[in-house]
């Protein structure tokens, strides 16, 4: 019989919760983003993807070989050339939805911010007062 949480509900099983801590393992490398973001216009050569992002190839392999790993990319050969797309659409989805989030959290932060700003000073023409002496000629 499932395991059921206090609420009643089947708990998420150990092993759905840790394929989700590896999925986000193999995106937690900037670079890793970037390649899945410039695969987001179709099937790209290993060499066009080094070229856009200015990565050096054998960096650019090894992350490409930790998105291969983890079922984010495909690669097929085309003669002497291997091409990489992503393997299914939604994972642009999730990255969409990511950024949507980034940017809801800074607009929290921001509004934090703005609050915990002190009020500005009313705006005079006048000298401010106790400030340095005239000058004595």
């Amino acid at each position: 019989m499932p395991e059921r949480n206090r609420s009643g509900e089947v708990a998420l099983s150990d092993s759905l919760q840790s394929w989700k801590a590896e999925f986000f393992k193999a995106l937690a490398h900037p670079a890793r983003i970037r390649i899945l973001e410039c695969l987001r216009e179709g099937e790209r050569s290993a060499g066009e993807i080094m070229e856009e992002l200015r990565m050096e190839q054998s960096n650019g392999s090894q992350h490409l070989a930790v998105l291969r790993n983890k079922g984010f990319v495909t690669a097929r050969r085309e003669g002497t050339t291997i091409l990489y797309s992503v393997r299914h659409p939604m994972i642009f989805q999730i990255l969409d939805m990511l950024r949507e989030y980034f940017h809801e959290h800074l607009s929290e932060v921001r509004t934090l911010l703005e609050a915990m700003a002190p009020p500005e000073a009313p705006h005079s023409n006048e000298p401010p007062r106790g400030g340095p002496a005239e000058p004595h000629s």
